[in-house]
């Protein structure tokens, strides 16, 4: 399933209020957003299917609900399966609303932490060579990460304010997993029991900022806390096994700027693999779900790595389009 937050952008005559203002959940069918409660309703009313429980409108209570809220919504969903979207009604209001309706937000708008990883080799390299810096011996014993800010995510198609304080924003190209299933000292073999789904990400960086705060020996902080992008939609792992190769998910990866092409990668190039991640972000430490890992930027995904002779600083105006085969567009504009 893709799964989606999403708010309705107008209210028009043919939705007569029955959608609430406020983030709800649902999942992506073809153009159509599918509101989880409301093809609950259908599915009780139409398919006269008994539900115990009551699915959540909010991905983050679904996913404290474990392996019985995920049951629970993919039974509603089978519900709705071989019905035309727009055909989903209760008593006359509708169930579904096509994209163009709706703003999607990030699949989670507040996580409930955010570790970001430094994941890939090639990316590590590059970006220290570009500095005159030698590969540190320790990245290859331990995979490393920092928190960031979870309260600072946004979705697509929506605008991410460059900071006053910086003159060099970037982007960078990575996916995301969020956690579905809490544990502690989670084995790198069992960490996709742990997993809901990925996603894209875009952990935006100011440059001269990040550079300055870890000269001295922490960070990065004020260079990476004001925005993170996600989304389009959380994907289970189902929707992903044709990529999957043993404990990698081989998903071709580009970003572009105002339509030009800067990068490309992919995610079987990982170093370190998501359960490895997952092992380590566990070890003495009780992973909740909700939590987001991310896997660090890809080989040629930002402009520090690139350099600013392939493309300036991020300016107002610009549009940065992330895309990942499998998990979708995750679009933004910086203003």
């Amino acid at each position: 399933m893709k799964l989606v937050t999403y708010r309705v952008k107008e209210r028009s005559l043919t939705i007569q209020g029955t959608f609430a203002a406020d983030a709800r959940m649902g999942w992506l069918n073809g153009e159509y957003v599918v509101d989880a409660g409301f093809a609950q309703e259908w599915a009780a009313l139409e398919k006269g299917l008994p539900f115990r429980k009551v699915i959540p409108t909010d991905l983050l209570k679904l996913l404290d609900m474990g392996n019985e809220g995920m049951d629970l919504l993919r039974q509603i969903e089978r519900a709705t399966r071989g019905t035309n979207p727009a055909a989903l009604t209760v008593e006359g209001e509708p169930v579904a609303l096509r994209r163009e309706e709706v703003k999607l937000l990030a699949p989670l708008p507040v996580p409930r932490s955010f570790r970001d990883f430094y994941a890939f080799e090639q990316h590590v390299k590059t970006s220290r060579a570009r500095r005159g810096l030698d590969m540190v011996p320790e990245w290859y014993e331990i995979p490393v990460f920092y928190f960031s800010n979870h309260h600072a995510f946004v979705g697509p198609d929506t605008d991410v304010i460059r900071p006053a304080y910086t003159t060099a924003l970037d982007y960078e190209l990575e996916i995301a997993c969020v956690i579905g299933k809490p544990g502690i000292h989670i084995p790198a073999e069992k960490a996709l029991d742990h997993i809901a789904g990925f996603c894209v990400l875009n952990d935006w960086s100011a440059r001269d900022v990040q550079r300055k705060e870890m000269k001295v020996g922490l960070g990065p902080a004020k260079g990476k806390d004001f925005a993170t992008s996600m989304g389009p939609c959380l994907v289970t792992l189902d929707e992903l096994e044709p990529y999957r190769k043993g404990d990698r998910w081989h998903l071709p990866m580009k970003a572009s700027i105002n339509g030009k092409l800067l990068s490309t990668g992919n995610a079987g190039d990982l170093y370190y693999s998501f359960g490895e991640m997952i092992a380590r972000a566990s070890e003495s430490c009780r992973l909740l779900p909700g939590d987001v890992i991310g896997s660090g930027t890809v080989g040629t995904g930002c402009l520090l790595e690139l350099g600013t002779e392939v493309h300036p600083w991020l300016q107002p105006g610009d549009v940065v389009e992330l895309e990942v085969e499998g998990l979708g567009v995750l679009r933004n504009r910086i203003a």
